[in-house]
């Protein structure tokens, strides 16, 4: 029996590289995917990538606009019959500048897509979780919701909320066996940390990379299938007694 067989799952930010190898990871363990992203053409790719591995359904949707994120629970409900699991994985890291620097449209773009997309998602999917009798909500922050990072404040701002997010919505679904809960990725081999590199160090992100590495106690990146595998576990039902935290895998980064 494959640990998600009769659940079903909506995933955001499907076609990232975090988010599709979530995706892919569910649907080889058994669950309905429901594969939501803003790019109708990314989402017919990822489909595509994933096309007879198992059951799953596509909705276009940006996690800012609640109209759309309502559209797509129910889209999810009526494909599937209900819904178990969210994993809200929509997000973007904005342009790098010192604080003085930011502005205002870089710093409400970040925020609206990391932290109202994770709460309009989680908003719309409860109902449909209540109807189950329970279910698992997993938020995407990043070990940027524990420490500061330079540059990036508000990435490393919307990530510190996805964090408070959790915790508050964890106290209060628990009662009704709905359980939230955070991942906090840090260095990934994915686009989104190639994109980070090359803004730190224009023209050098290779040195960046290495020297990110050094500042790892397991010396390298994490990968998006690691990342997913932790996801599983969350969503899965071995993770009954696990409510409100945030699991970081940074290969350490933040233990010093």
């Amino acid at each position: 029996m494959s640990r998600l067989d009769g659940k079903t799952a909506l995933v955001t930010g499907a076609t990232g590289g975090i988010g599709e190898a979530i995706a892919t990871r569910f649907v080889e363990e058994g669950s309905s995917v429901m594969l939501v992203d803003r790019s109708p053409e990314k989402l017919d790719a990822t489909a595509g990538r994933l096309a007879g591995s198992g059951n799953m359904a596509t909705c276009v949707a940006d996690v800012t606009d609640e109209a759309a994120v309502a559209d797509a629970v129910a889209a999810t409900v009526e494909s599937f019959g209900g819904l178990d699991i969210l994993v809200a994985a929509a997000g973007i890291q904005g342009l790098a500048s010192p604080v003085e620097a930011q502005t205002v449209e870089n710093f409400e773009e970040v925020l609206r897509t990391n932290v109202i997309g994770v709460w309009l998602s989680m908003k719309h999917s409860i109902e449909a979780m209540k109807q189950r009798g329970g279910g698992s909500i997993i938020g995407l922050s990043s070990m940027a919701g524990v420490i500061g990072f330079m540059g990036f404040s508000p990435y490393v701002a919307s990530k510190h909320a996805v964090y408070g997010l959790v915790k508050t919505a964890a106290l209060e679904y628990g009662e009704l066996g709905i359980r939230i809960n955070a991942i906090g990725p840090g260095p990934i081999d994915n686009r989104m940390m190639e994109d980070a590199a090359e803004q730190m160090a224009p023209g050098n992100a290779a040195a960046m990379r290495a020297g990110i590495e050094q500042m790892v106690p397991l010396k390298r990146y994490g990968t998006n299938e690691e990342v997913a595998n932790l996801a599983l576990f969350l969503a899965s039902d071995e993770s009954s007694y696990c409510n409100g935290a945030i699991y970081l895998m940074d290969g350490g980064y933040t233990a010093a």
